[in-house]
Protein backbone atom coordinates (compact mmCIF):
# COMPACT_ATOMS: atom_id res chain seq x y z
CA UNK A 1 0.00 0.00 0.00
CA UNK A 2 2.87 2.47 0.99
CA UNK A 3 4.29 1.51 -2.48
CA UNK A 4 1.08 2.41 -4.46
CA UNK A 5 0.52 5.64 -2.34
CA UNK A 6 3.93 7.22 -3.70
CA UNK A 7 3.35 6.13 -6.99
CA UNK A 8 0.40 7.81 -6.87
CA UNK A 9 1.87 10.78 -5.40
CA UNK A 10 4.04 11.05 -7.52
CA UNK A 11 1.79 11.15 -10.60
CA UNK A 12 -0.82 14.01 -8.86
CA UNK A 13 2.00 16.46 -8.77
CA UNK A 14 3.14 15.75 -12.24
CA UNK A 15 -0.65 15.74 -13.25
CA UNK A 16 -1.87 18.48 -11.53
CA UNK A 17 1.26 20.89 -12.63
CA UNK A 18 0.50 19.74 -15.58
CA UNK A 19 -3.23 20.52 -16.07
CA UNK A 20 -2.67 23.87 -14.74
CA UNK A 21 -0.26 24.66 -17.22
CA UNK A 22 -2.20 23.49 -20.30
CA UNK A 23 -4.66 25.39 -18.56
CA UNK A 24 -3.44 28.66 -18.31
CA UNK A 25 -1.57 28.06 -22.21
CA UNK A 26 -5.64 27.52 -23.87
CA UNK A 27 -6.53 30.53 -21.83
CA UNK A 28 -3.68 33.15 -22.77
CA UNK A 29 -3.78 31.71 -26.34
CA UNK A 30 -7.88 32.56 -26.59
CA UNK A 31 -7.25 36.11 -25.06
CA UNK A 32 -4.58 36.84 -27.80
CA UNK A 33 -6.38 35.73 -30.13
CA UNK A 34 -9.14 38.21 -29.25
CA UNK A 35 -6.49 41.07 -27.72
CA UNK A 36 -6.52 43.02 -30.92
CA UNK A 37 -10.41 43.13 -31.00
CA UNK A 38 -10.50 43.74 -27.20
CA UNK A 39 -8.45 46.79 -27.56
CA UNK A 40 -10.57 48.34 -30.54
CA UNK A 41 -13.83 47.95 -28.81
CA UNK A 42 -11.87 49.59 -25.31
CA UNK A 43 -13.31 46.42 -22.91
CA UNK A 44 -13.09 47.02 -19.72
CA UNK A 45 -10.24 44.85 -18.10
CA UNK A 46 -12.46 43.39 -15.59
CA UNK A 47 -14.67 42.47 -17.88
CA UNK A 48 -11.79 40.81 -20.10
CA UNK A 49 -10.33 38.95 -17.23
CA UNK A 50 -14.16 37.57 -16.11
CA UNK A 51 -14.13 35.85 -19.48
CA UNK A 52 -11.05 34.39 -18.94
CA UNK A 53 -11.67 32.99 -15.74
CA UNK A 54 -15.49 31.76 -17.44
CA UNK A 55 -13.29 30.37 -19.85
CA UNK A 56 -11.37 28.29 -17.40
CA UNK A 57 -13.66 24.76 -16.77
CA UNK A 58 -13.55 24.35 -20.34
CA UNK A 59 -9.51 25.07 -20.58
CA UNK A 60 -9.35 22.20 -17.60
CA UNK A 61 -11.58 20.08 -20.02
CA UNK A 62 -9.35 20.47 -22.65
CA UNK A 63 -6.19 20.07 -20.75
CA UNK A 64 -6.86 16.74 -18.43
CA UNK A 65 -6.25 14.23 -21.38
CA UNK A 66 -2.21 15.70 -21.81
CA UNK A 67 -2.11 16.04 -18.09
CA UNK A 68 -2.79 12.68 -17.09
CA UNK A 69 -0.48 11.52 -20.61
CA UNK A 70 2.15 13.59 -18.82
CA UNK A 71 1.69 12.52 -15.32
CA UNK A 72 2.32 8.83 -16.17
CA UNK A 73 4.59 9.66 -18.42
CA UNK A 74 6.41 11.72 -15.49
CA UNK A 75 6.52 9.00 -13.11
CA UNK A 76 7.43 6.16 -14.50
CA UNK A 77 10.30 7.70 -16.71
CA UNK A 78 11.91 8.88 -13.12
CA UNK A 79 11.03 5.77 -11.73
CA UNK A 80 12.90 3.78 -14.50
CA UNK A 81 15.82 6.38 -14.29
CA UNK A 82 16.56 5.90 -11.12
CA UNK A 83 16.39 2.00 -11.11
CA UNK A 84 13.47 2.22 -8.76
CA UNK A 85 10.92 0.35 -11.91
CA UNK A 86 13.80 -2.59 -11.99
CA UNK A 87 13.34 -2.95 -8.18
CA UNK A 88 9.87 -3.10 -8.02
CA UNK A 89 9.80 -5.42 -11.13
CA UNK A 90 12.24 -7.77 -9.41
CA UNK A 91 10.28 -7.98 -6.45
CA UNK A 92 7.34 -9.68 -8.20
CA UNK A 93 4.93 -6.82 -8.77
CA UNK A 94 3.89 -6.80 -12.66
CA UNK A 95 3.45 -3.44 -14.63
CA UNK A 96 -0.05 -3.76 -15.02
CA UNK A 97 -0.75 -3.94 -10.96
CA UNK A 98 1.73 -1.39 -10.27
CA UNK A 99 -0.15 1.20 -12.57
CA UNK A 100 -3.62 -0.30 -11.69
CA UNK A 101 -4.50 2.63 -9.16
CA UNK A 102 -3.68 5.51 -11.80
CA UNK A 103 -5.75 3.20 -14.29
CA UNK A 104 -8.82 3.27 -11.66
CA UNK A 105 -8.31 6.90 -11.29
CA UNK A 106 -8.43 7.84 -14.83
CA UNK A 107 -11.50 6.01 -15.05
CA UNK A 108 -13.34 7.70 -12.35
CA UNK A 109 -11.82 10.92 -13.39
CA UNK A 110 -13.08 9.93 -17.13
CA UNK A 111 -17.04 9.77 -15.94
CA UNK A 112 -16.28 12.99 -13.76
CA UNK A 113 -15.19 14.93 -16.80
CA UNK A 114 -18.14 13.72 -19.13
CA UNK A 115 -20.22 15.39 -15.71
CA UNK A 116 -18.33 18.34 -15.23
CA UNK A 117 -19.04 19.44 -18.98
CA UNK A 118 -22.74 18.97 -18.76
CA UNK A 119 -23.09 20.50 -15.37
CA UNK A 120 -20.31 23.01 -15.31
CA UNK A 121 -17.73 23.71 -18.48
CA UNK A 122 -20.82 24.16 -20.91
CA UNK A 123 -23.36 27.07 -18.32
CA UNK A 124 -19.47 28.68 -18.17
CA UNK A 125 -18.92 28.59 -21.24
CA UNK A 126 -22.18 29.70 -22.99
CA UNK A 127 -21.68 32.52 -20.18
CA UNK A 128 -18.28 33.31 -21.50
CA UNK A 129 -19.33 33.56 -25.15
CA UNK A 130 -21.92 35.59 -24.35
CA UNK A 131 -20.14 38.28 -22.45
CA UNK A 132 -17.17 38.24 -25.12
CA UNK A 133 -20.03 38.66 -27.45
CA UNK A 134 -21.12 41.62 -25.79
CA UNK A 135 -17.43 42.83 -25.29
CA UNK A 136 -16.77 42.71 -29.13
CA UNK A 137 -20.04 44.03 -30.21
CA UNK A 138 -21.10 40.92 -32.06
CA UNK A 139 -24.73 40.91 -33.66
CA UNK A 140 -26.68 37.88 -34.56
CA UNK A 141 -29.18 38.07 -36.65
CA UNK A 142 -31.77 35.36 -36.79
CA UNK A 143 -33.40 36.49 -40.26
CA UNK A 144 -33.27 34.04 -42.78
CA UNK A 145 -33.57 33.98 -46.19
CA UNK A 146 -34.49 31.07 -49.20
CA UNK A 147 -35.80 29.14 -46.02
CA UNK A 148 -36.08 25.12 -47.06
CA UNK A 149 -38.31 22.69 -43.90
CA UNK A 150 -39.34 19.31 -44.56
CA UNK A 151 -41.82 18.81 -41.94
CA UNK A 152 -44.46 16.49 -40.72
CA UNK A 153 -42.50 13.32 -41.75
CA UNK A 154 -41.49 14.83 -45.27
CA UNK A 155 -45.69 14.74 -45.01
CA UNK A 156 -45.10 18.66 -45.35
CA UNK A 157 -42.13 20.80 -47.21
CA UNK A 158 -42.45 24.47 -46.42
CA UNK A 159 -40.16 27.15 -49.11
CA UNK A 160 -39.92 31.00 -48.00
CA UNK A 161 -37.98 33.71 -49.55
CA UNK A 162 -37.85 35.89 -46.30
CA UNK A 163 -38.15 34.72 -42.59
CA UNK A 164 -38.66 38.09 -40.42
CA UNK A 165 -37.66 36.79 -36.72
CA UNK A 166 -38.33 40.10 -34.90
CA UNK A 167 -42.19 39.91 -36.41
CA UNK A 168 -42.43 36.55 -36.80
CA UNK A 169 -43.58 36.64 -40.38
CA UNK A 170 -42.76 34.75 -43.53
CA UNK A 171 -42.74 36.26 -46.79
CA UNK A 172 -42.81 34.85 -50.32
CA UNK A 173 -43.74 31.15 -48.83
CA UNK A 174 -44.74 27.55 -50.88
CA UNK A 175 -46.16 24.72 -48.72
CA UNK A 176 -46.08 21.92 -50.32
CA UNK A 177 -48.39 18.89 -48.92
CA UNK A 178 -48.29 15.39 -49.67
CA UNK A 179 -50.56 12.17 -48.98
CA UNK A 180 -49.98 9.43 -46.69
CA UNK A 181 -48.75 7.61 -49.93
CA UNK A 182 -45.80 10.66 -50.19
CA UNK A 183 -47.20 12.15 -53.69
CA UNK A 184 -48.07 15.10 -54.14
CA UNK A 185 -51.55 16.86 -52.77
CA UNK A 186 -51.65 20.35 -52.75
CA UNK A 187 -49.62 23.38 -53.10
CA UNK A 188 -50.14 26.63 -50.99
CA UNK A 189 -48.54 30.02 -52.31
CA UNK A 190 -48.70 33.22 -50.49
CA UNK A 191 -46.74 36.56 -50.69
CA UNK A 192 -47.34 36.88 -46.47
CA UNK A 193 -47.71 34.34 -43.42
CA UNK A 194 -47.58 35.62 -39.89
CA UNK A 195 -47.60 33.78 -36.87
CA UNK A 196 -50.22 33.58 -34.22
CA UNK A 197 -50.12 31.78 -30.98
CA UNK A 198 -50.07 27.99 -32.72
CA UNK A 199 -50.04 28.55 -36.51
CA UNK A 200 -49.42 30.73 -39.46
CA UNK A 201 -51.76 32.77 -40.52
CA UNK A 202 -52.47 33.43 -43.97
CA UNK A 203 -55.27 35.93 -45.65
CA UNK A 204 -54.95 35.80 -49.45
CA UNK A 205 -53.27 33.28 -51.54
CA UNK A 206 -53.73 30.37 -53.89
CA UNK A 207 -53.99 26.56 -53.58
CA UNK A 208 -53.51 24.37 -55.99
CA UNK A 209 -54.53 20.63 -55.88
CA UNK A 210 -53.55 17.83 -57.93
CA UNK A 211 -56.45 15.81 -58.62
CA UNK A 212 -56.52 13.04 -61.50
CA UNK A 213 -53.15 14.11 -63.27
CA UNK A 214 -54.43 18.12 -63.62
CA UNK A 215 -53.21 20.48 -61.35
CA UNK A 216 -56.43 23.45 -60.37
CA UNK A 217 -56.15 26.34 -58.42
CA UNK A 218 -58.21 27.85 -55.87
CA UNK A 219 -58.28 31.36 -53.98
CA UNK A 220 -60.55 29.00 -50.61
CA UNK A 221 -57.66 28.52 -48.27
CA UNK A 222 -59.55 26.81 -45.43
CA UNK A 223 -58.17 23.08 -46.36
CA UNK A 224 -54.89 23.84 -45.38
CA UNK A 225 -54.85 26.59 -42.84
CA UNK A 226 -55.27 23.99 -39.76
CA UNK A 227 -51.93 22.49 -41.06
CA UNK A 228 -50.03 25.30 -41.17
CA UNK A 229 -48.05 23.96 -37.56
CA UNK A 230 -44.54 24.46 -37.98
CA UNK A 231 -43.21 26.86 -35.09
CA UNK A 232 -41.50 30.01 -36.11
CA UNK A 233 -38.07 28.77 -34.38
CA UNK A 234 -37.67 26.35 -36.95
CA UNK A 235 -37.43 28.98 -39.33
CA UNK A 236 -34.75 30.94 -37.80
CA UNK A 237 -31.23 31.60 -38.63
CA UNK A 238 -29.72 29.67 -36.18
CA UNK A 239 -27.09 26.98 -35.89
CA UNK A 240 -25.90 26.05 -32.56
CA UNK A 241 -22.28 24.25 -31.87
CA UNK A 242 -22.82 21.43 -30.27
CA UNK A 243 -19.73 21.71 -28.27
CA UNK A 244 -20.86 24.75 -26.56
CA UNK A 245 -23.85 22.81 -25.35
CA UNK A 246 -25.01 20.41 -22.90
CA UNK A 247 -25.73 16.86 -24.49
CA UNK A 248 -29.77 17.16 -23.73
CA UNK A 249 -29.31 20.57 -25.93
CA UNK A 250 -27.23 18.81 -28.70
CA UNK A 251 -29.79 16.25 -28.84
CA UNK A 252 -32.61 18.28 -29.11
CA UNK A 253 -31.03 19.87 -32.17
CA UNK A 254 -30.01 17.28 -33.64
CA UNK A 255 -33.74 15.87 -33.51
CA UNK A 256 -34.81 19.21 -34.80
CA UNK A 257 -32.08 19.24 -38.09
CA UNK A 258 -33.03 15.71 -38.56
CA UNK A 259 -36.83 16.28 -38.67
CA UNK A 260 -36.83 19.67 -40.63
CA UNK A 261 -34.11 17.73 -43.51
CA UNK A 262 -31.45 19.94 -43.05
CA UNK A 263 -28.06 18.63 -42.43
CA UNK A 264 -26.92 16.76 -39.50
CA UNK A 265 -24.00 14.55 -39.86
CA UNK A 266 -21.67 17.14 -38.43
CA UNK A 267 -23.54 18.18 -35.56
CA UNK A 268 -24.37 13.88 -34.55
CA UNK A 269 -20.44 13.18 -34.90
CA UNK A 270 -19.57 16.10 -32.54
CA UNK A 271 -22.81 14.71 -30.26
CA UNK A 272 -20.77 11.22 -30.02
CA UNK A 273 -17.48 13.11 -29.65
CA UNK A 274 -19.09 14.54 -26.23
CA UNK A 275 -19.51 11.01 -24.83
CA UNK A 276 -15.92 9.76 -26.57
CA UNK A 277 -13.68 12.31 -25.54
CA UNK A 278 -13.76 11.70 -21.97
CA UNK A 279 -12.79 8.25 -22.36
CA UNK A 280 -9.77 9.99 -23.83
CA UNK A 281 -8.33 10.49 -20.17
CA UNK A 282 -8.88 6.42 -19.91
CA UNK A 283 -7.10 5.91 -22.94
CA UNK A 284 -3.79 8.19 -22.38
CA UNK A 285 -3.06 6.22 -19.51
CA UNK A 286 -2.63 2.97 -21.02
CA UNK A 287 -0.65 4.99 -23.91
CA UNK A 288 1.69 6.25 -21.78
CA UNK A 289 2.14 3.00 -19.67
CA UNK A 290 3.02 1.74 -22.93
CA UNK A 291 5.07 4.04 -24.47
CA UNK A 292 6.97 4.83 -21.41
CA UNK A 293 10.53 3.40 -20.63
CA UNK A 294 11.56 2.76 -23.83
CA UNK A 295 15.21 4.14 -24.12
CA UNK A 296 17.81 3.99 -21.56
CA UNK A 297 19.14 7.50 -22.42
CA UNK A 298 17.09 10.53 -21.37
CA UNK A 299 14.65 8.06 -20.54
CA UNK A 300 11.70 11.31 -19.68
CA UNK A 301 12.29 13.31 -22.50
CA UNK A 302 11.92 9.90 -25.16
CA UNK A 303 9.03 8.81 -22.96
CA UNK A 304 7.52 12.41 -23.27
CA UNK A 305 8.07 12.88 -27.00
CA UNK A 306 6.73 9.29 -27.73
CA UNK A 307 3.69 10.45 -25.70
CA UNK A 308 2.99 13.41 -27.33
CA UNK A 309 3.38 12.01 -30.56
CA UNK A 310 1.07 9.63 -30.23
CA UNK A 311 -1.35 11.94 -29.05
CA UNK A 312 -0.82 14.40 -32.01
CA UNK A 313 -1.71 10.93 -34.07
CA UNK A 314 -4.79 10.31 -32.15
CA UNK A 315 -5.62 14.37 -32.81
CA UNK A 316 -5.20 14.09 -36.32
CA UNK A 317 -7.29 10.99 -37.04
CA UNK A 318 -10.03 12.43 -34.78
CA UNK A 319 -9.80 15.62 -37.08
CA UNK A 320 -9.96 13.24 -40.35
CA UNK A 321 -12.54 11.08 -38.82
CA UNK A 322 -15.04 14.00 -37.71
CA UNK A 323 -14.00 15.86 -41.19
CA UNK A 324 -15.38 12.47 -43.32
CA UNK A 325 -18.22 12.16 -40.75
CA UNK A 326 -19.54 16.19 -41.45
CA UNK A 327 -19.53 15.08 -45.35
CA UNK A 328 -21.25 11.68 -44.54
CA UNK A 329 -18.25 9.52 -45.96
CA UNK A 330 -18.27 7.67 -42.87
CA UNK A 331 -21.14 6.86 -39.92
CA UNK A 332 -21.23 10.04 -37.81
CA UNK A 333 -20.81 7.34 -34.33
CA UNK A 334 -17.71 6.08 -36.39
CA UNK A 335 -16.23 9.78 -36.86
CA UNK A 336 -16.83 10.29 -32.70
CA UNK A 337 -15.75 6.75 -31.38
CA UNK A 338 -13.35 5.58 -34.00
CA UNK A 339 -10.28 6.66 -32.96
CA UNK A 340 -10.92 6.13 -29.46
CA UNK A 341 -11.55 2.46 -30.31
CA UNK A 342 -7.92 2.16 -32.68
CA UNK A 343 -5.77 3.45 -30.42
CA UNK A 344 -7.32 1.70 -27.68
CA UNK A 345 -6.49 -1.68 -29.12
CA UNK A 346 -2.72 0.42 -29.80
CA UNK A 347 -2.46 0.86 -26.06
CA UNK A 348 -3.26 -2.94 -25.29
CA UNK A 349 -0.69 -3.98 -27.28
CA UNK A 350 1.73 -1.44 -26.17
CA UNK A 351 1.65 -2.22 -22.75
CA UNK A 352 1.67 -6.27 -23.85
CA UNK A 353 4.69 -5.69 -25.18
CA UNK A 354 6.19 -2.91 -22.39
CA UNK A 355 9.25 -3.46 -20.64
CA UNK A 356 9.22 -5.15 -17.23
Amino acid sequence: MTLFKYIFKKFLLGFLGALIFFSLLLILVDLFINLNKYLENNAPLLQVLKVMGLYFPKALWFSAPLAVLFGVSFTLSTLYASNELTVIFTSGISLFKLTFPLIVFSLILSFGFFYFENIVVVPMLQEKVALQDKLLNVQKDENNTDVVIISNQGKTIYKADFYNDIAKELNGLYVVFRNEENKLDKILFTKFAKWSEDKWLVSKGYLYSYVDGKLLYSTNLTPVLDLLTEPPDTFKNFEINVEEVDTKTAREYIELLQRTGLPSSEALSVYYKKYSFPSVIFLVVFLSIGLSCKSRKNVLLVSLILCVCAAVAFYVLQMITMYLAKFGYIPAITGGWFPVVLFTLISIVLMKFAKT
